[in-house]
This record gives C-alpha cells, structure tokens and sequence, in this order.
C-alpha cells in the first residue's frame, strides 16, 4: 500500500484553516506546550501529540454541545 499522495495534515474545509491554526496556537497555550509559528523541531512527539489530542477533544465537546442544544430546540 502505497502512501505518496495522502497526508494526515489535509484540510477538508479550506475555509477553516486560519481558524484550525489559530485553535492550535490556542490549545498549545491553554496545556503549555511552546509551540510557535514556523519551527517547531524543538518540541517532543509528545508534546505535539499532546496538542492535537487535546484538540480533538475540544471539537468533540463543541460538537456534542451543539448537537444537545439542537435536540432541546
């Protein structure tokens, strides 16, 4: 199985780049993992792990909240 033309980093709404960036730049604050625009080589698997996991979790939250409240509407 070949795996030339995936990547994980793709973007399935291009318009919500600039705001996944942004939410990035945010959850790696809120854990304190100093991550910053442009290199990053500096930071742990772990801890770039650390940020997308916990951005995940935050998305699934969102999601879970917003479909609760169009239950109740």
């Amino acid at each position: 199985m070949s795996n030339t033309s995936s990547t994980s980093n793709k973007v399935n709404v291009p318009e919500a780049r600039a705001a996944l960036e942004q939410f990035k730049y945010e959850v790696a604050n809120e854990i304190g993992v100093p991550l910053k625009k442009g290199y990053n080589g500096d930071l742990t698997s772990a801890q770039n792990g650390y940020v997308g996991g916990y951005m995940v979790k935050k998305m699934i939250e969102a999601q879970e909240r917003m479909m609760a409240n169009e239950k109740q509407s």
